[in-house]
């Protein structure tokens, strides 16, 4: 249940979004290109961050760099 306290932790680490060039989903709708974001939790394959909606949603690293 640790994702219930997400939005209110403190973020483990900035990273910065590269692109939304997605091939199966729109996430141009949630990321920007150049912008940075708190990362909430990290697995081997996503980050999951506060977006541009509010919530916190789970992307590929692919879409981003360290900042």
């Amino acid at each position: 249940m640790i994702h219930k306290t997400w939005q209110e932790s403190k973020a483990l680490k900035k990273v910065k979004c590269v692109h939304t060039n997605a091939a199966k989903y729109m996430v141009d709708r949630a990321l920007t290109a150049g912008k940075e974001y708190d990362v909430q939790n990290e697995t081997e394959e996503f980050y999951f961050v506060i977006d541009n909606t509010g919530k916190v949603g789970g992307y590929y690293k692919d879409y981003f760099e360290n900042a």
